[in-house]
């Protein structure tokens, strides 16, 4: 695979805060972790590094960077005009930190899973064809934390948990089991092997039913992907990918977003 970084500079990523739930400070303390695993752990595995910059509320993200949006849900995304791409049509991953939190998941684990999967397959077009025999092969989805992406398999960086992530060999179906490591927390043992929670997109290329999801307890079903999330946008045509407003409109959309959850709660406690 190509590397996404030119002439061995590290991406620039602009992490926005454009979430009600949690504070500057709470994103700012986790980026630090964030930016550890990408230089220290992930680009001596995959070869791509990444420079992460917070954008504080009301800061606009500087021209030409990538975006990683911390957000509070889906519905949040649309309203505010975050969309498939950034303003320049540049890679942008979200993150929905208030559907975390309503779950009771580690908003930051999410955050890395979704930096990561942005690093190795930023358009989301990716895959890696596995033949068995002549007349059948899979497709599996270029997505590197969905086989061991449970917040049971995560590990701390300071006082931040961060997603675990296979490793080029998980794609590499010649690799026999315990030949070499699978991903960062050698919890998975053989190429391809799914983890407690875990999950892959394929695409069965005989029966031509479109992406599939398989689960670690061997379950097929049809993905029905969060709206925004990369699962629904490897479906959806690359042509029918929107790019997000420009920033000072999502600023606005945002003031408008905060006022209306502010008169809300006012009726609510009245």
């Amino acid at each position: 695979m190509k590397s996404a970084q030119t002439n061995n500079q590290p991406i620039q990523i602009s992490v926005i805060n454009a979430t009600t739930v949690l504070s500057d400070t709470q994103i700012q303390q986790a980026v630090g972790a964030l930016q550890t695993q990408v230089s220290d752990h992930f680009a001596p595995v995959w070869g791509v590094d990444a420079k992460l910059t917070f954008v504080p509320q009301n800061t606009n993200p500087a021209p030409g960077t990538w975006w990683l949006a911390i957000l509070d849900d889906s519905d949040q995304a649309g309203a505010l005009g975050y969309h498939d791409l950034t303003n320049e049509g540049l890679p942008m991953g979200k993150v929905f930190a208030g559907t975390d939190l309503k779950l009771g998941s580690e908003w930051t684990v999410t955050a890395s899973h979704e930096l990561l999967e942005m690093l190795a397959d930023p358009n989301i077009n990716l895959t890696v064809f596995v033949q068995k025999d002549d007349t059948s092969g899979r497709l599996y989805a270029y997505e590197v934390c969905d086989a061991c992406e449970d917040d049971s398999l995560a590990y701390m960086i300071g006082s931040t948990y961060v997603s675990d992530f296979v490793y080029p060999s998980w794609f590499e179906d010649f690799r026999t089991p315990n030949s070499t490591q699978f991903d960062r927390q050698g919890t998975i043992h053989r190429p391809l092997e799914l983890v407690k929670g875990g999950y892959i997109g394929v695409f069965d290329v005989q029966t031509g039913n479109g992406w599939h999801q398989i689960t670690a307890q061997n379950v097929h079903m049809q993905m029905r992907a969060d709206v925004g999330s990369r699962r629904e946008r490897r479906r959806t045509i690359r042509t029918q990918w929107m790019k997000s407003l420009d920033h000072a409109q999502i600023q606005r959309r945002g003031h408008e977003y905060r006022m209306r959850l502010s008169q809300i709660a006012r009726g609510a406690a009245a």
